[in-house]
């Protein structure tokens, strides 16, 4: 205490003294133990009140951890996990921190095969695109660094139905707690993560307002997945891609060593298609723009605009992209920035 404030105590006899002063350090003492526990709960998230009741559905439940680069003037970012059906999976989430509390417009983005949240995030710049059109982005990790973007089931996925369930318990949590707004949910992805975009469209058009695909196709063959129901859906596609052709990968070749299976896929102008008929669209309108092609189909009675965009000697690669793509994967096209058309042409979606 310092010296500057009286002691009321100075004035008693020797004995009475030391006995406040031991009642004055014991009170002390419980008041900083309390305050102690008081601040632990606060950090790390404990408290006496009852926890939110758990999302309908799929065994559920989560958790939250701040990210090293994490809370900052212009946005808070956190690695996050959810328990599905007895496993755990993790997913990253970005929301600017000006957009204030309330749900927002949710984009899930799916990696592509082999890769993992943090390089999607990256090689798209889909913060800076979300941040500017008030959007909360979160991107999951697949197992294994790929999605189970087809039907069938292998040695390595014998349930082939797991990240349907995951994204759909995904979505659930987010609106749940108060974050998403269950009527713009919108679903993107690059490579195998963008085959997973489509297949989500493709099966669960009530949950999902909107799907882009980068590189992605609808798989075929044993894994086919067909369209239910009316989703806007847009696929940008590199003219040249070695990875997965533009024209399709009807018979991939082997995978790697105890890798899953590669799943087949038809053509990307199929793919979208296949969702123009699902919709009731009409016919396509074809357009060339300097660097690109563009097909749109004419929305059908519920309103779903399906579009493909083709880019000029583009590669396996995300179109306006800073990140050099790996060995192999094809030139990048600047014909225009991914990420901004992707959002531009989601945002009109909503359920």
């Amino acid at each position: 205490m310092s010296s500057n404030f009286a002691n009321p105590s100075a004035s008693l006899p020797s004995p009475q003294r030391s006995h406040r002063s031991r009642r004055t350090r014991r009170a002390a003492r419980t008041a900083a133990l309390a305050l102690g526990l008081a601040l632990t709960a606060t950090l790390t998230g404990c408290t006496a009140g009852p926890r939110p009741p758990a999302a309908a559905g799929p065994t559920v439940s989560g958790s939250a951890s701040a990210s090293a680069s994490a809370p900052t003037a212009a946005a808070a970012d956190s690695r996050e996990r959810l328990t599905v059906d007895g496993g755990t999976r993790e997913y990253l989430v970005h929301r600017s921190a000006a957009d204030g509390a309330g749900p927002r417009p949710l984009l899930i983005a799916f990696h592509g095969r082999g890769a993992d949240a943090e390089n999607l995030r990256k090689q798209s710049g889909l913060d800076r695109a979300a941040e500017a059109r008030g959007m909360l982005v979160v991107y999951p990790e697949a197992v294994g660094k790929a999605w189970g973007a087809g039907t069938a089931p292998s040695a390595q996925r014998p349930d082939p139905n797991a990240d349907v369930r995951f994204t759909e318990a995904l979505v659930a949590e987010l609106v749940r707690t108060g974050r998403a707004d269950p009527h713009r949910v919108y679903v993107a992805g690059f490579s195998n993560g963008g085959s997973m975009a489509l297949r989500m469209a493709a099966q669960r058009p009530d949950l999902v307002a909107g799907a882009a695909s980068v590189s992605g196709e609808l798989p075929t063959g044993a894994a086919a997945v067909k369209p239910t129901g009316p989703v806007p859906v847009l696929i940008v596609y590199g003219a040249e891609d070695p990875v997965r052709p533009l024209a399709g990968l009807p018979s991939p070749g082997p995978a790697g060593p105890g890798e899953e299976p590669i799943t087949a896929t038809m053509s990307a102008r199929a793919s979208a298609e296949a969702f123009a008929a699902a919709g009731g669209a009409g016919d396509p309108a074809e357009e060339g723009k300097p660097g690109y092609d563009s097909v749109t189909w004419r929305p059908g009675p519920a309103g779903a605009t399906v579009r493909l965009l083709v880019m000029h000697g583009a590669g396996h690669t995300w179109p306006g992209s800073a990140v050099p793509p790996p060995a192999g994967f094809g030139p990048v096209s600047t014909a225009l920035d991914a990420s901004s058309t992707v959002l531009d042409f989601l945002s009109a979606g909503r359920r």
